[in-house]
């Protein structure tokens, strides 16, 4: 370890010390990168998102109050309706007559499952296949949630409500004739999702299960906005910075942890994945149209030439602005982008200078590119990008 990150190690130890955090200081330390020693990101990070206040002497009675309502949580939305026990704090009710699977009512706590299965299969589809490029997130957790798996209760994992949701026995196709053709997916040369990664021991859970169980909740809490393709790729390298956090205290809540820093983190982002909402001055189109305001500013003649080949944001910034260019670097570089993201006070104003940053570091390519060449470019360009040495602009 050179002299120089140690001494970055130390300021960033002596701001976190101070009874009050001085947030500018910490925004400042920040926005050049976080060490990954010590927990100091993840603490940076819960500060930087409004987790956690900046009066040190609060932090213990607000994670106890946070960590307690995410369990509350937990048993108020994980729970199959009707299925509980007593000493859960949750009564076993008799549904068979005012309640049951084929109500129609739509205040029908059955009525609601099936609903939420609908947005749970989505989630399920997409966590399954997070960060493929590594396998932390198919590896098994230290702290698997024991109110779900704990064998003296009668809880169900999402996995396994999956399972019970998805039909497996049979595929039923009817050709152009009318004819009806069944057959066992188990025939199929392609193996199905729910297989695709090997099935853990009882009593186990992979890190992706703890990510689709935020995702659930979160979709529970907020109904409005509910899940949206994409939300994964936001909460996984949070999920994976705390759950890689040394102090096992901290590790051991990193679902809860992940879990409001998530919330607080949408509450900025949300109007993103709003559809109604993407042509008002809110809305993911105008974010859009102000990176190439900015290119504009910035670089007049690679602006002419993507409006000369008639090259929309929409074509690719779409995806760079909604998941914080989650999808565009591997996962530690965008760690590393989100230590100044989160830093910033105008984080999302940084956000489109980082676009347009990305832009110019390519600009030799795209002047002599064609259509189809600058498109292919814009679409894969984690591989072009020259990152990270060219890549910070000046604040």
């Amino acid at each position: 370890m050179s002299s120089l990150h140690k001494s970055r190690i130390a300021d960033f130890q002596d701001v976190l010390k101070e009874p009050s955090i001085v947030l500018e200081k910490l925004r400042e330390l920040s926005f050049s990168g976080i060490p990954c020693e010590g927990g100091l990101r993840c603490l940076c990070w819960k500060i930087l998102l409004n987790y956690l206040p900046l009066e040190r002497a609060s932090w213990t009675s607000i994670l106890a109050k946070q960590r307690g309502l995410y369990s509350q949580f937990l048993r108020e939305m994980i729970i199959q309706p009707g299925i509980a026990k007593a000493n859960m704090g949750v009564s076993r009710e008799d549904v068979t007559f005012e309640d049951h699977p084929l109500n129609p009512n739509p205040d029908s706590r059955w009525n609601t499952y099936f609903k939420d299965n609908e947005v749970l299969l989505q989630i399920d589809k997409d966590v399954r296949r997070l960060c493929p490029d590594i396998s932390f997130f198919q590896r098994a957790t230290e702290y698997p949630c024991l109110l779900i798996l704990d064998p003296q209760n009668e809880f169900e994992t999402l996995r396994k409500r999956v399972e019970q949701t998805t039909l497996k026995s049979q595929t039923v196709a009817r050709n152009r004739s009318g004819v009806t053709n069944m057959s066992s997916p188990h025939k199929n040369n392609a193996p199905p999702a729910l297989n695709e990664y090997e099935v853990l021991p009882n009593g186990c859970e992979a890190h992706w299960e703890v990510v689709e169980r935020i995702l659930f909740i979160y979709a529970k809490l907020n109904p409005g906005i509910a899940y949206v393709q994409g939300m994964n790729e936001i909460v996984g390298p949070l999920y994976y910075t705390f759950a890689t956090d040394p102090n096992s205290e901290w590790k051991e809540h990193a679902e809860a942890d992940t879990f409001f820093c998530f919330t607080n983190l949408m509450a900025e982002i949300r109007d993103n994945f709003i559809k109604s909402l993407d042509d008002s001055q809110c809305g993911i189109t105008y974010k859009m149209e102000k990176v190439y305001s900015t290119l504009k500013d910035k670089d007049v003649e690679l602006y002419l030439k993507l409006q000369e080949q008639n090259i929309k944001p929409q074509f690719f910034a779409f995806r760079w602005l909604t998941l914080l260019l989650s999808q565009e670097f591997l996962l530690p570089d965008v760690i590393r982008i989100w230590d100044s993201l989160f830093a910033d006070d105008n984080r999302f104003d940084f956000l489109l200078l980082v676009c347009c940053a990305m832009l110019i570091l390519i600009r030799e390519q795209l002047l002599e590119g064609d259509f189809t060449v600058n498109m292919r470019l814009l679409q894969t360009l984690s591989g072009v990008c020259p990152w990270p040495s060219a890549f910070w602009v000046t604040r």
